[in-house]
């Protein structure tokens, strides 16, 4: 991914930093955009993944909406030029100002995880002379007979109430990181069986979001850089049953921005040990708390210039400089003999990298510098 000039220009940037790839993300989203247009599917990109304004810049141009689940992502996706048209908005806590402020704004849908959660909405469109779309959140893995399904009779006899509420649709997911893709025809068999159920009640629906989860190979992000769009919208185009105008909506994050991203280096110190060593870097889980928060693997390459592409290999635990134990990007990781002041990349950063920074133990915050302006 780095070229003997691009590894010369981070030598003289200050370190850490994320370092994003423009050209990948612009063909991830070709590829996204040519697979999802074969079948009239809409894509949302989820804000948490990432917020950096360049990236969403990048993503808004190629047509994709936004997937929000706090108010100030709604605040930022408008402020990027997301038309609010192509906004929804998700997540279990909405407050009372984050939905007026999405209210105000007329965002395509609020997708709603209670009951409570709906008479909130209506009572707060009310006071603003508001009508507003909701679609219900349903948990795919309920089985139709349990009593979980059967609380929609409760849902639907109430929102006739509600009359500043258009119910408009059903929203799923089913997780994130997802590479086994008949885990999505699960999806799309339990998606039709529970829109049956609102068919046979004469309830229309014009949308049926199925979430995102399409995972990434952090393994591999130079073999398999873009994700196989085909064949993941292949299978909703084959299993799901879409009736007569109703639109089918997704929700990618990871899929979308994992792989333009890097977290760049340099090594602090190289410290022998009893039964391993250590390689100490300037990055830590203040950069990206993954490993640390889910022991997350990224692939972790020394891409100093003076490295042999034959060099053999050693065996590292590398690990941050931050006062927590958990500070490890990875233990047992076999790189070229590394010393003071080599660089390093942790690879596929791009998605809950730069979003999930902090600066525990009072540390500066990592730059950003991007491939088209390095």
């Amino acid at each position: 991914m780095f070229s003997n000039q691009t590894v010369e220009k981070f030598s003289s940037l200050r370190t850490p930093f994320y370092y994003y790839d423009t050209p990948v993300l612009r063909h991830t989203l070709d590829a996204l955009k040519k697979a999802a247009s074969k079948h009239d599917f809409h894509v949302h990109y989820a804000m948490k993944a990432n917020t950096n304004d360049v990236l969403l810049d990048i993503i808004r141009s190629n047509g994709l909406g936004a997937d929000c689940v706090s108010g100030n992502e709604v605040k930022r996706a408008l402020e990027c030029g997301f038309a609010a048209h192509d906004v929804v908005f998700a997540g279990v806590g909405k407050s009372d100002e984050e939905i007026m402020y999405a209210l105000q704004h007329d965002i395509l849908c609020f997708n709603c995880e209670s009951l409570q959660e709906m008479e909130v909405i209506d009572g707060l469109a009310k006071s603003m002379n508001k009508k507003t779309r909701i679609a219900i959140r349903i948990n795919p893995n309920v089985n139709a007979n349990t009593h979980h399904l059967w609380e929609l009779e409760t849902v639907v006899a109430a929102l006739k109430q509600l009359t500043s509420l258009e119910l408009i649709g059903l929203h799923f997911h089913i997780g994130s990181q997802i590479t086994d893709l008949s885990a999505f025809k699960s999806l799309c068999l339990r998606v039709n069986e529970i829109q049956e159920w609102f068919v046979s009640r004469k309830i229309a629906l014009t949308h049926i979001n199925v979430g995102g989860g399409l995972g990434v190979d952090y393994h591999q992000p130079d073999t398999h850089t873009i994700p196989d769009f085909e064949s993941y919208f292949n299978i909703f185009a084959q299993f799901l049953e879409r009736r007569r105008g109703q639109q089918v909506h997704f929700e990618l994050g990871r899929a979308v921005i994992a792989q333009c991203g890097s977290l760049i280096s340099r090594v602090l110190y190289v410290k022998k040990g009893i039964r391993t060593d250590f390689t100490i870097l300037d990055a830590g889980m203040t950069e990206l708390i993954r490993p640390a928060l889910y022991q997350s693997y990224h692939k972790i390459e020394n891409i100093s210039p003076r490295i042999p592409k034959d060099a053999p290999m050693q065996r590292y635990d590398v690990v941050g400089p931050i006062c927590e134990s958990s500070d490890c990007f990875g233990k047992a990781v076999d790189l070229p003999e590394t010393r003071r002041g080599d660089l390093v990349a942790i690879r596929t950063a791009g998605a809950y990298g730069e979003v999930m920074m902090s600066q525990y133990n009072l540390r500066d915050r990592a730059g950003v510098h991007y491939s088209d302006t390095l």
